[in-house]
């Protein structure tokens, strides 16, 4: 264990000298005090340490002590339903301690040390086991069950295992390595938060992470195991946006990060998640939720600590073979706290004063996402997709946080202020939004949902491009100069953006919509443009296709409840025939 004395202090970050034995990224324990802190560079005897509490208050001479442990976190059941800081401090814990105002130097521990969990083995003495291997469970809450696993680096036999009441601090197993030693297995695991947890093997991302939102899964879909970012100006919907899909995700984890953004969002979080129930499960969302509240009135370091704290913990659920969702809102905000201590620590700045390693802390951060064969014999399946925020300044997609994360995700899906200004949300703008997975998940949708689900994803795409073009035309020459077929275009494209892809939040049924809906949804637009053209080709007259009553059927189909959708699409497509039909009767007459 090494002492050190402080020498220098500038804001989160402290020098300490006479830290010669301590190693980098090791915590140590600053002042008096006790204040959390991380050993960040090192220089000579001289240890540069970024501390995760205020500092102020703080004088040179205080003492200095090093753990000898990296920033580590507490893995194991009590994760689900919690609520922790950015360094995996439970929050409601701190609260009943030492009340609304965070103390500091307070210690609380990550995980209930008192609480009883049910341990229920499921192998047997004498069996042979190895790293990521389960060997029971225990019913976290009714929709989680919490696997006990073998950590990495332990091989051998069971000698001893026991079932029942136990604590995250018990013994449940213990394994005899082929060197004779024994090793015993807790309920709990410690993990360093800068380091990935191993597996066997990394899979393409072929499946969708359905989200019930129809601009993603149609246009713009992100595979699970994948990465996306969603970068847009204040007040485009970014928070909403990943609330929605926290909320709706066909995911069976959660993980929640309020790194750096204003506390009222993360305070709608806590408000709305308990409350809302489960499209799964029919539980409260709690039940299978973790959150990380970092917020922009909270410690600057921190916030660096706690995107590494929130993917550790995904990546824990991840190799029990469950599909993990993580939202983090925002990587600008957490790149904001590498700027500070890169410019405290007087590194030479790189682009717009960021630190020259940023895309290179971001590429760490979103590589350890993926769909993977995790560690064991049964050869389990998991899944971390990972959902970036990005709020550049004014906007400005073109500054350095969101060209370093457009470098390393797939899927970008670009919110617009100038949709928002017009209340037209999700605010995805259609025509700078892509997906590199569209393609290899075309395949699956056309497999298990309709056959011709890229079909009319790809005329949907061309139709809104079309009318990008065609609006230009307009404003020079007025729409009366178009033509009736280009003048149909502009209709069927106003169909697709105001009935399929604008998106009611906050509407009991529109806030999720099936894949099996979307493609009713997506039939029926393009079903009206392929056989309207057909009547304007021969001469039927675009004002009445216009204006057919069939149009608000179309529009309303997105608040028919679900097990009523077949039934409704049948009926609005019959009117559309007879409607289409009326238009020819009277060009005939």
């Amino acid at each position: 264990m090494s002492k050190g004395t402080i020498i220098k202090i500038s804001g989160p970050l402290v020098v300490a000298s006479g830290m010669k034995d301590a190693n980098m990224f090791d915590v140590v324990r600053v002042s008096e005090q006790n204040l959390i802190g991380e050993i960040i560079e090192m220089h000579s005897d001289n240890a540069s340490i970024q501390v995760y509490e205020e500092t102020s208050g703080l004088k040179t001479g205080g003492k200095v002590i090093s753990t000898g442990e990296p920033l580590s976190v507490e893995l194991g059941p009590g994760l689900i339903g919690s609520i922790f800081d950015g360094i995996q401090r439970p929050l409601v814990e701190i609260m009943k301690k030492c009340g609304n105002n965070l103390e500091r130097g307070v210690e609380v521990p990550s995980l209930n040390r008192e609480k009883l969990w049910v341990f229920e083995p499921c192998i047997s003495e004498g069996e042979k086991v190895s790293a990521g291997d389960i060997i029971g469970s225990i019913q976290e809450t009714d929709v989680v069950s919490h696997k006990i696993m073998i950590p990495p680096g332990i091989n051998g036999i069971i000698k001893e295992i026991t079932g029942g009441t136990c604590t995250v601090e018990d013994v449940v197993a213990i394994v005899l390595d082929e060197k004779g030693q024994e090793h015993g297995i807790g309920v709990m695991q410690k993990w360093p938060v800068r380091k990935g947890r191993p597996y066997k093997r990394k899979l393409s991302p072929e499946r969708p992470l359905v989200t019930g939102q129809r601009v993603v899964d149609a246009l713009f879909p992100i595979a699970k195991g994948g990465v996306a970012a969603i970068p847009g100006p204040f007040g485009s919907g970014k928070t909403v946006t990943q609330h929605q899909l926290a909320k709706w995700a066909d995911a069976d984890i959660v993980v929640y990060i309020g790194c750096g953004e204003r506390g009222n969002e993360m305070t709608d979080v806590l408000n709305e998640f308990p409350e809302l129930l489960d499209p799964h499960t029919g539980k409260s969302l709690m039940e299978r939720t973790v959150l990380i509240a970092n917020t922009s009135d909270m410690p600057v370091a921190a916030r660096e600590a706690s995107i590494y704290t929130g993917i550790t913990i995904a990546e824990y659920f991840r190799d029990m073979g469950y599909s993990v969702a993580l939202m983090a809102d925002s990587t600008s905000r957490w790149a904001e706290a590498l700027r500070e201590m890169s410019g405290r620590l007087e590194e030479m700045p790189g682009e717009e004063g960021y630190p020259a390693y940023l895309g290179s802390r971001l590429a760490q951060f979103y590589e350890r996402a993926g769909r993977v064969i995790s560690l064991g014999k049964d050869d389990r399946e998991g899944a971390l997709s990972v959902i970036g925020a990005v709020s550049p300044a004014g906007g400005d997609i073109s500054e350095p946080v969101s060209q370093a994360t457009l470098r390393i995700v797939k899927v970008f899906w670009g919110l617009d202020s100038s949709l928002a200004y017009k209340r037209h949300f999700p605010a995805i703008n259609w025509l700078t939004s892509y997906s590199l997975y569209a393609d290899s998940l075309g395949a699956w949708f056309n497999e298990n949902v309709a056959d011709d689900w890229t079909k009319l994803r790809t005329q949907i795409m061309r139709l809104l491009s079309e009318e990008a073009e065609l609006n230009e035309m307009v404003k020079l020459v007025g729409m009366d100069a178009l033509s009736a077929a280009d003048r149909l275009k502009m209709e069927a494209a106003r169909s697709i953006r105001e009935d399929f892809l604008h998106q009611l939040a906050f509407h009991e049924v529109d806030t999720y919509t099936s894949a099996n809906k979307q493609h009713l949804m997506m039939k029926l637009v393009c079903e009206f443009y392929n056989q309207a053209s057909v009547c304007v080709e021969n001469g039927a007259d675009i004002v009445k296709i216009a204006a057919m009553p069939v149009r608000e059927s179309i529009g309303r189909f997105k608040y028919v409840a679900e097990d009523e959708t077949s039934e409704a699409f049948e009926k609005i497509m019959a009117e559309l025939k007879a409607q289409l039909d009326d238009c020819m009767k009277g060009e005939d007459d």
